[in-house]
Formats: C-alpha cells, structure tokens, sequence
C-alpha cells in the first residue's frame, strides 16, 4: 500500500504501482487511497476528523478489508505521518514499513521544541492552519501550492518532472478541494509554537507510542528545505530494525525526482 503526503494525491504512486504489479517485480497487488479529506475520498468538516486516530482507522480498514497483513506499507509526507502511528499501534497489519521523507514523531516533536532550524522551516504550517488558508492557495492558479515543488529544495532550477501532464493532475485534486489537506495541520500540535498557541511546546510523547518493531527503510533525501536531515539523527533509538538511505541530490520531492531510486530501494528492501 502506498500513501500520499500534501498537498498530493494517489495518483504520484502511479510508476510504483505499475512496476511493482508486474510478474517480474513480485507481482503484489498494490493499492494507494486517496487519504481522508483529499481528492474524492470523505472530507469531513469537523477538525477533529483528522486527529490521528481516525486517520489510522481509515488505513486500517482498508488494509484489513483487503488483506493483512500488507507486504510493506509505502508512505511519504503525511502519508508518512499516519504510517509511523499505524506501525506503533497495529504492527500486526503490515510486514514492512517504507518512510519517505516523512518525520518520524519523536525526533520531529525534539527539533520542534529544540531546533531553531525546525522551527523555521516548519513556519509554512502556521500559514496552513489560518481560516482563509484553502482561499489563498487556490489563488491565481494555485500559484502558492506550485511553490511548494519549486520552493522546497535547497536547489534552484528546473523541476523535469512538473509537467503540463503532471500539472493537470494536480489541479484535478486541488479542485476538490483544499479543506481536507488544511484539516490536517489544524488538527496537530505538532507546528512551531507562537505566542497565543504553544503548539509542540504543550505536547509530550511516551516512548511506547513511538517504538516501530516492523523492519523499517528510510529515504531520505537531503535537500528537504522543510525537513533537514537533522529530523533523521537518532531514529535508530526508536527503530531497532532501521535501514536508512541518505539521497544528497534529491529534496522532499525524491518520488518525482528520482523513482527508479525509489523503486531500487524499495526493492531491496521487500527482498531482505
């Protein structure tokens, strides 16, 4: 199962699922849901719809409906933020877990509470948590959330990937509605505190809720403006079983960038 970040859909797993469908790549049956709130799938009003347990139960039925356990749960962004929940407290629903440039929830709260870096990096969220937050990115044709792919690397140049093809693939998400997406930074304290919201500040995580049993791979490519690869330091203390893969030439965006990269990894690792 492979699992979308923001502000994206199913449809970036395409290439994967196609590969890894083949006879000759292992023949899985693969399927990636358009999360909660994103695209066609359930969008509820309530904030508190998009707390992480409920986003969990949402991945959990559908994992049990088609069959626990899965082979490897694939995940990036906030795809990834449900996954780590998901591995924490129902390990028994998947063999494998795959994490793509997604923070791992302990060290994301330390740089969070500790790292001025984070915290500035990570000021995005608290434009995403505004009322009129939805109203601003459609704009002039959703000209901050294309800031999002061209913005995010350490890089600057051209983006090969964002096609026109690839764009219209975009808009027909985006145009669903941006709710959904927003709903899930309103709904975590896991943001840089301000001076009327403590935020991270107020939270504290127990380290049973943050232990991953399942054999684990990491990629992480490294120029991840929004997420450096500080937020990779010390995952081991929380992953006995951690294959980690540093990716210097890539940003948060490693699945258009680079996916026979993925793929490669991914191979490897459903093949240990």
């Amino acid at each position: 199962m492979f699992v979308h970040g923001f502000p994206e859909g199913a449809f970036v797993w395409d290439a994967l699922l196609h590969h890894f469908s083949q006879p000759e790549h292992g023949g899985y049956r693969c399927i990636a849901p358009n999360l909660r709130g994103f695209e066609k799938s359930s969008a509820p009003a309530d904030v508190k719809a998009y707390r992480p347990k409920h986003l969990v139960q949402d991945l959990a039925a559908l994992i049990n409906a088609e069959g626990a356990p899965l082979a490897c749960l694939v995940a990036h962004d906030w795809g990834g933020a449900v996954a780590w929940n998901l591995a924490n407290q129902q390990p028994e629903l998947a063999r494998k877990l795959a994490i793509i440039n997604s923070p791992h929830p302990g060290t994301f709260l330390r740089e969070l509470q500790g790292n001025p870096e984070q915290q500035a990096a990570s000021s995005y969220m608290n434009f995403l948590i505004r009322p009129d937050a939805e109203q601003l990115l459609a704009e002039n044709d959703y000209k901050r959330l294309w800031e999002f792919f061209t913005k995010m690397g350490a890089r600057d140049g051209s983006h090969p990937w964002l096609t026109e093809a690839v764009k219209a693939q975009f808009r027909e998400v985006w145009d669903c509605g941006l709710t959904g997406g927003c709903n899930y930074y309103r709904a975590s304290p896991l943001r840089p505190s301000r001076p009327e919201d403590p935020a991270a500040a107020a939270v504290s995580l127990p380290m049973d809720a943050l232990t991953i049993q399942l054999p684990t791979l990491v990629i992480w490519g490294m120029q991840d403006l929004a997420l450096p690869p500080s937020l990779i330091d010390g995952l081991d203390a929380y992953i006995p079983d951690l294959t980690l893969k540093r990716v210097d030439d890539a940003t948060h965006w490693i699945v258009h960038e680079q996916p026979e990269l993925v793929i490669s990894q991914l191979t490897a690792f459903l093949a240990q």
